[in-house]
């Protein structure tokens, strides 16, 4: 049976290209909502959305944060990554810029989103949580490597004692 994992992404702008890396079976991940399933979690306010992320994270082996152009800016996934650390969830970044979305384009590269989560004794979830970045000059090479590896990439995230 395949590891159940939280994906924390940019909804907006990586959601077709998170459904290529369900679609691809590796792993089990929480129902991903689509927009109108979301916009009414949202319209419940702050704390019902905290509440799904929590009940979501919650029995699940590890969180992986795929990682898009403007990822790192979202408050929501690094209140997720937030939550995964203080809740000792072990924690992966994987980059997806290089695949295609719907209209076939790949995306620039973004900022480590770990890097933007303050640690309370100092620095942040970056300083432990490894990112991968998929090889490959274009998108199907960069699917086939994350199909190829993402297994083993969760298998190393960096859990917490």
């Amino acid at each position: 049976m395949a590891k159940s994992v939280f994906y924390s992404f940019h909804y907006d702008r990586d959601a077709w290209r998170v459904q290529q890396i369900i679609q691809m079976g590796a792993l089990e991940g929480q129902p991903i909502l689509n927009a109108q399933q979301w916009e009414e979690v949202k319209r419940k306010g702050d704390a019902a959305i905290k509440k799904w992320i929590a009940d979501q994270m919650a029995y699940k082996s590890a969180v992986v944060v795929l990682i898009g152009a403007q990822t790192a800016s979202r408050p929501w996934v690094r209140h997720e990554i937030a939550h995964a650390w203080d809740n000792h969830k072990p924690l992966v970044g994987i980059r997806i810029h290089g695949l295609a979305d719907r209209n076939g384009n790949t995306d620039s590269y973004g900022e480590n989103p770990f890097s933007k989560v303050s640690l309370k004794g100092g620095g942040t979830v970056g300083d432990y949580v490894p990112v991968y970045s998929p090889s490959g000059s274009n998108s199907q090479a960069v699917y086939a490597d994350i199909k190829a590896n993402i297994a083993t990439w969760v298998n190393n995230a960096y859990k917490r004692s």
